[in-house]
Formats: C-alpha cells, structure tokens, sequence
C-alpha cells in the first residue's frame, strides 16, 4: 500500500474512533443536528476503516505464509497462501482507492427526470414514452417511488415533455449518466415505405435539493402564474385555476405544474423543479470555467451530447461515450439498466483514479 492511502486510512481510524467517543457523550445524545452530521460521518468512514483492517489481515497472512516458505514440509501451502494473500491486498487497495475518491454530494440525492422530444416530430415524442417506461420500469425494479410531475402527451400517446420525480436511495447516484441526447433508429408506425428512421430525445437527470436550498430562491426573481389546467381531470381542473407556472426572471428559466389537485402543491412541486435546473445550471457553468480539469471518460452530461443509441433492426444498444454495445434492446427497454450503469460508474471511477495520480 502507498503512503498516500497508508496515510488517509491512518487519518480516517482516528476521527472514527474520536467520532464514537463524541456520541457517547450526553451533549451530543440530546443535540438533534449534531447527532444526525456525527452519524452521517461515521457511515461515510467506517467502510473504509474495515477495508483497511482487511488489508491489515491480508498482510499478516502473507507475512506468516512467508514464513513458512523455507520449510519443505510447508512449502507448497506457504506458496499458496502467499498467492491468496497478495491477491487480498491487492483487491482491498483498490476497493480502497475507489472508497477514497471524492464523493459526489448529490449522490444520495432523489431527483428530476426530465425527457423531451427532439428531432423526428411524432416519433420522437414515441421514444421519450419508451424512454419514460425504460425509466419507471428501473425504478420500479429497484424499489424506489416516482411520481409524475408534469406532463405533455403528444396526439400519437407519447410525450413531447414529461418530467418525473424518482424517490430513492442514492437514485441521483444511479442516473446521474443519463442526461444527454438518446437517439433512435426504426421504422416509425407512422411510416409507410418500411424506411428507418433516426429520431432523438433529451433526458436531464436533476438532484432533488433540500427544502432549505428551494426557500433560498428570492421571491423578486419569480413571476407566478396560475391558470386553468388542461386535459383529463374531470370537473376539477376545468373550474379552478390549479395550475401553475413559475418563471425565473434573471434567466428566463420557466417551469410548469399542473398534476397535482391544489394549487399550492403545484407551485411547490413547480419551485422544486426550478430550483434544481437553476442549480445544474451553476453547476455546468462552473465545470465549464474549470478547462484545465480532465473531461470525464463518461461525458460532461451536457444535454446536447449524444450519449446513446438504440438501434431496433439491430436489435442493440449502444452507449458512445464507452464505447459499449449490448444485443439486448429489449431488456433494456424493459428497465434493465444495470450493465449500462455499472459500465458507466466503472469508466467514471476510472477517470478519477487517472487524475488523482
């Protein structure tokens, strides 16, 4: 193990063990805040402290293997254990490596999807509803909940924009690849010659901010208006003026709700969403002032990046900031993400290491 990890585990053993010795203590017991940040640190810790301890135990199996070495009568199972040993350490250094990188603060975080049909008119606003299943089907498969938010069907039963609420642990984590151009490649139903065609849709993967960070939006940058919701609902949204829509006037940022029955759960819902694409705005803008920073190997996540492609003749999916193809649309389509995800995260993990060296 280098000395750099060697002196990161060193740091992190003593503030877990400062950190248990604080929550023993009465002040800290009956002191709401604190309790919850000093528990927080000691989850975010004590993995990679027990990795270190396993690298430890690898360590003293080796250094006992080698031992044994010398001897005839222990040889060959000293030359064993040594290979086991090694290959331990060799595993834990590199769990540890990848626990010790920089976290990602949203991770954690439940978040907006939001899909928009692009090029390709009717049959774009088909794929975002593929995509928006794709989606639903993943969070469902994972356990987590979603709620629509908002929605615009097109005449043909796909979307020309849905934004959705997907609420679970470490979704934002999940997902967070995902924002970019997906595009498509089939023969549309509206297409008579059998010809294929290439359409697109865009997704953005938005974290969910705290309460605290939507209340810090300055309500003299805000123009609210409400008015009478549209589509299906009933007698309800023809008599009151439910919906909502909130424009963001420094930026022209403009958001709309009207899912909900009240129109205060949708100026809520409506703030939630305004707040987090102000906040991926800041956050793009700053990545793009750090120009000296190595370009992740999974993408900027610029919406106007092509990420992705999913190629019905061919029966294939294809991601091409990795350069990873699956012959298996269909499962993918049906919310089976997983390889996609794990790929992702892997390249991604992978560039931080590159950079950290």
């Amino acid at each position: 193990m280098n000395e750099r990890l060697r002196s990161k585990l060193v740091t992190l053993t003593r503030r877990l063990e400062e950190i248990d010795r604080m929550l023993a203590a009465p002040d800290v017991a009956s002191d709401t805040n604190r309790l919850r940040d000093l528990t927080k640190e000691r989850s975010d810790i004590e993995p990679v402290v027990t990795l270190g301890r396993a690298y430890e135990e690898a360590q003293k199996d080796l250094e006992t293997a080698e031992a044994l070495r010398d001897d005839p009568e222990w040889q060959a199972y000293a030359e064993e254990e040594i290979r086991e040993a090694k290959g331990r350490m060799e595993t834990v250094e590199h769990d540890l490596e990848i626990a010790l990188l920089p976290k990602d603060p949203n991770d954690e975080k439940n978040l907006f999807l939001e899909i928009r049909a692009g090029t390709g008119g009717d049959e774009s606003a088909l794929f975002a509803g593929d995509l928006l299943r794709m989606y639903l089907r993943y969070a469902e498969n994972r356990g987590w909940k979603t709620e629509i938010v908002s929605e615009n069907p097109s005449d043909l039963g796909g979307y020309r924009e849905v934004i959705v609420r997907i609420i679970g642990r470490a979704a934002y984590s999940a997902l967070k690849f995902e924002s970019g151009v997906h595009r498509v490649q089939r023969v549309p139903v509206t297409e008579s010659q059998g010809r294929i065609h290439t359409s697109a849709a865009t997704v953005a993967v938005l974290p969910e901010l705290d309460p605290v960070e939507v209340a810090d939006l300055s309500p003299k940058d805000l123009r609210i208006d409400v008015f009478r919701a549209s589509g299906a609902g009933g007698q309800h949204v023809q008599k009151t003026d439910s919906a909502v829509r909130i424009t963001h006037l420094p930026t022209g940022l403009t958001v709309e709700c009207q899912d909900e029955r009240s129109q205060t759960q949708n100026k809520a819902r409506a703030m939630a969403v305004l707040a987090a694409r102000l906040y991926a705005m800041r956050e793009s803008e700053q990545k793009a002032k750090e120009a000296s920073e190595r370009k992740s190997l999974v993408g900027s996540g610029d919406r106007s990046e092509r990420i992705r492609t999913y190629n019905f003749p061919q029966g294939r999916v294809t991601d091409h900031r990795i350069n990873l193809t699956l012959y298996r649309l269909d499962a993918v389509l049906d919310g089976d993400l997983d390889e996609l995800i794990s790929a992702l995260t892997m390249e991604h993990q992978a560039s931080l290491l590159a950079s950290s060296l």
